[in-house]
């Protein structure tokens, strides 16, 4: 078995956690990353090369004689010529000069329903790279997580934040629609677990509670103490909402498609739980630290 494994994106949330796992079974990592430049916590144990799709032959250069290609790369949202459009053939690219390195194995981070008949462009995305990853000819095993949630996560931080800040929050509609949060910790442990696996899968990443998602706003809200009144508003104008507060801090807090996919339960497994760490226990014992500061996704993405 090769000596080390490739993590796209190994200083950002879900790529970090990968990492540090592989790092404490005395793998070597190698990661490919927009930012190799970024301050991260792995010292000189983690090289760092660029994730650059112009250039595949580099690419493949990094991976060659890699064992695993942990691939964590995707974007949240469009914006300039970063498009979903892109970003599948970026992925493209990348399972291309993972064939022609001979990488042995793909676990790709996925998200749960993805559909390529879907409308939203995001999920769409996602299924087409599964099928480029399906039709590459390299075994594979794609992870499908719902929403993740721990240390550093920006949508559970914000919404927390915003809690703490403001004396409303808007649910979309009637705020019944579900949501199966799982652990960035229970993530990277099925993804690195698939990857010493051997045969072609397909796993939900999904923790053991479901909530609606106004049951979620509330949990959180008790948690942290908010007084915030939490008011159920038309799907467009809690948008519309949400582009206010983004234009104060610089960020997209929501964005349309995020909406209509959670309001279409695509957050929820169909499966039995894979994640083990509750949401409700971590959150209360990290409620203080849980959106004291914003996360901003422009910030830790784009700029």
């Amino acid at each position: 078995m090769a000596a080390f494994d490739v993590v796209t994106g190994a200083f950002g949330f879900t790529g970090k956690h990968i990492a540090r796992l592989l790092l404490a079974m005395g793998r070597t990592v190698v990661t490919l990353t927009a930012h190799p430049e970024r301050p991260h916590p792995f010292g000189d144990r983690v090289k760092a090369l660029p994730l650059d799709f112009e250039d595949p032959r580099a690419m493949s250069e990094a991976m060659r004689g890699a064992d695993t290609l942990y691939n964590t790369y995707w974007i949240r949202f469009e914006r300039g010529w970063v498009t979903f459009e892109r970003a599948v053939r970026n992925s493209e690219k990348l399972v291309a000069a993972a064939r022609d390195a001979g990488v042995r194995r793909i676990v790709h981070i996925s998200i749960t329903n993805p559909s390529a008949g879907s409308p939203l462009p995001y999920f769409r995305g996602k299924a087409l790279v599964e099928q480029a990853i399906r039709s590459s000819g390299i075994p594979y095993a794609i992870v499908r997580p719902t929403v993740i949630f721990g240390p550093e996560d920006i949508l559970i931080n914000n919404i927390a934040w915003l809690l703490r800040h403001f004396p409303l929050f808007p649910v979309f509609g009637t705020g019944d629609y579900r949501l199966q949060p799982v652990f960035v910790e229970d993530v990277a442990e099925i993804a690195v677990s698939a990857g010493r696996s051997a045969g072609e899968m397909v796993v939900d990443a999904a923790g053991p509670e479901v909530y609606s998602f106004g049951q979620l706003v509330q949990l959180i809200a008790r948690e942290i103490g908010s007084r915030a009144r939490i008011v159920h508003l038309a799907p467009a104008m809690a948008y519309l909402l949400g582009r206010i507060v983004g234009s104060l801090v610089g960020d997209v807090i929501i964005t349309e498609d995020e909406i209509a996919g959670l309001m279409a339960n695509l957050l929820v497994s169909s499966g039995a739980p894979t994640g083990k760490v509750r949401f409700s226990e971590w959150l209360s014992r990290n409620a203080h630290l849980v959106g004291v500061r914003y996360a901003s996704e422009l910030q830790r993405h784009y700029r």
